[in-house]
């Protein structure tokens, strides 16, 4: 099995653990976009999942649903039939996140939460100047509440998560241990590449994490160690194994920590978790 190799001009970033990925736009506030084209690869349950567990572990975290399905929000038991403003108000200059953001009834996390109406925000975008850069625009003000806000974008590379780009400091890749996601590497790459050379020269990958791990096929051994190959530094040592438990967590609006902390799934994305707070320079929990 192989993957094409990034070329020259998409290369991967220097080894993130020895440059914490932290903006400088923001008064130094880390901004990490979860990111893959490719849908069903785990990115909202990781979003949620390291965003309820840093949280726990003492942070002050935003999460930002920027995927019109709304997943994050509903994952953490939001009524968005509630919402007052949300992350079309973001996208279309109608709210700052500090306006937006809500509590998500869990200790030290809030979340800006979106509805299906998020869906017209990229046509909409079209016709405004520096489009790109509304929602780098949204965040300003955030700076001294929030040890780091968490993007959670939609599984496309349309201006959401172009957007998401241009605001991030960093960018987390879940990749489905199976074939077929292998092959949008080269295009996320690519993006990658070219919003760092137009947008954002700070942009860097802080990780690659191998989701839905089923150790009783060689396949998964096999995508993991291709993308090993291409992403030796970038690659999390940590595994997201298959696991029943975290597709069940967000039916009842709870992440994998409240749902079952002693799952194998909430334990992996523990490892996880001091893996991030170590690659993007957050604070040490206590």
């Amino acid at each position: 099995m192989t993957v094409s190799p990034p070329s020259s001009q998409q290369s991967t970033s220097p080894n993130p653990a020895a440059r914490p990925a932290t903006s400088s736009r923001l008064g130094g506030v880390p901004v990490l976009a979860v990111a893959n084209q490719k849908g069903g690869v785990g990115k909202t349950t990781t979003s949620v999942a390291t965003a309820v567990m840093l949280a726990q572990a003492g942070l002050r975290v935003l999460l930002i649903d920027l995927d019109p399905q709304g997943n994050a929000s509903s994952s953490l038991g939001i009524d968005k039939s509630s919402l007052v403003r949300t992350t079309y108000d973001l996208m279309i200059g109608r709210a700052r996140a500090t306006d937006a953001a809500r509590p998500s009834g869990r200790d030290g996390l809030d979340i800006v939460a979106t509805s299906s109406s998020l869906a017209a925000a990229e046509i909409e975008l079209v016709d405004i100047d520096d489009r790109e850069r509304q929602l780098q625009r949204a965040l300003v003000g955030i700076e001294g509440r929030y040890d780091l806000v968490m993007l959670d974008c939609p599984p496309s590379l349309g201006l959401l998560t172009v957007n998401a780009f241009t605001a991030a400091s960093s960018v987390l890749v879940p990749i489905q241990c199976e074939f077929l996601p292998l092959e949008g590497l080269t295009q996320l790459q690519r993006t990658i590449g070219q919003v760092r050379q137009h947008l954002n020269p700070e942009l860097v990958i802080t990780g690659v994490l191998m989701t839905m791990y089923d150790a009783r096929t060689r396949l998964s051994a096999q995508v993991v160690e291709e993308v090993r190959r291409f992403y030796p530094k970038e690659l999390f040592a940590t595994v997201i194994p298959r696991s029943i438990r975290l597709a069940e967590a967000p039916s009842y609006g709870l992440s994998i920590a409240e749902y079952d902390p002693k799952s194998n799934g909430a334990v992996a994305y523990q490892r996880l978790v001091g893996e991030l707070i170590q690659r993007l320079g957050l604070p040490t929990p206590a």
